[in-house]
């Protein structure tokens, strides 16, 4: 059974920092698209960041966050710095076998139940 799980959500004041990490099980995921979304009450689930061999970013989280990945670990990380009011979501990890970009959620086949990040001020 094919199973994604974060972890490290939490309170955080605006400016600091969190790391999410996301562990698969159930398969490999090494030649998977790794994705992160968010979803903030009373709005649509967004794409923040994807992780193949190449790294892909929203332009509301580029050069604040960073998305890693530890294959031998079937691990995937968000690591967010400089965090602002608005990054307040659960945010959910995402794995599609199809290892091209697409930031829409509907593109992807395995998700994670999320964590919430709130970020206070």
């Amino acid at each position: 059974q094919v199973q994604l799980v974060e972890s490290g959500g939490g309170l955080v004041q605006a400016g600091g920092s969190l790391r999410l990490s996301c562990a698969a099980s159930g398969r490999t995921f090494s030649g998977y698209m790794m994705t992160w979304f968010r979803q903030a009450p009373g709005k649509e689930r967004e794409f923040v960041a994807a992780i193949s061999s190449l790294r892909y970013y929203s332009d509301s989280v580029k050069g604040r966050f960073t998305i890693s990945r530890e294959d031998g670990k079937n691990t995937v990380y968000l690591q967010m710095n400089r965090l602002k009011l608005e990054d307040s979501a659960v945010y959910y990890c995402a794995a599609r076998s199809r290892n091209y970009f697409a930031p829409e959620s509907g593109a992807y086949d395995y998700w994670g139940q999320g964590t919430q990040v709130t970020v206070s001020s």
